[in-house]
């Protein structure tokens, strides 16, 4: 393989190396993902919250009626 043939070759492979890595085609499925994630951790902790309050209020609520059935 001759010298030109060899620096033609490398010059289309750093094209395409270099198209690879500015390419932005993955960006947005990167970008779901976060998302997705980032809303799946805030529902995980609010739920943590809301069941802890849910079953207070239906504590109350038995304590409540066991005491007047009593």
């Amino acid at each position: 393989m001759s010298l030109e043939n060899l620096l033609l070759d490398m010059s289309v492979k750093m094209d395409l190396l270099k198209d690879a890595l500015l390419s932005e085609q993955g960006q947005d499925l990167i970008e779901y993902a976060l998302v997705f994630a980032l809303i799946a951790f805030a529902a995980t902790a609010s739920m943590r919250t809301l069941a802890t309050h849910i079953n207070t209020a239906f504590l109350t609520i038995g304590t409540t009626l066991n005491t007047a059935i009593a």
